[in-house]
């Protein structure tokens, strides 16, 4: 994959097209990315004895590694990959 956990990101698809965030999970076996703050589904919990009435809570769920692209954060820290001379 060409992102990696901790990578800024922009979404390049989707609801959150034009986004930026910071790359929390990784998962390499299906292809796709947790973002921090990106593609964010309501998730309903239920009642329980701490917690009587039950709630809904957001979580970002995944999205396609095609679907972002890596950005350079602003000190320019995380370069490029680096490219061999042939011959």
């Amino acid at each position: 994959m060409h992102v990696k956990k901790g990578d800024m990101v922009l979404v390049l698809s989707g609801n959150d097209k034009g986004k930026t965030g910071e790359v929390k999970q990784a998962l390499p076996r299906k292809n796709r990315v947790v973002v921090e703050g990106i593609n964010l589904r309501w998730s309903h919990r239920k009642p329980s004895q701490q917690n009587p009435k039950g709630e809904r809570i957001q979580r970002e769920a995944s999205i396609h590694a095609s679907n972002v692209k890596r950005v350079e954060p602003a000190g320019g820290a995380k370069g490029g990959r680096k490219t061999r001379k042939q011959g």
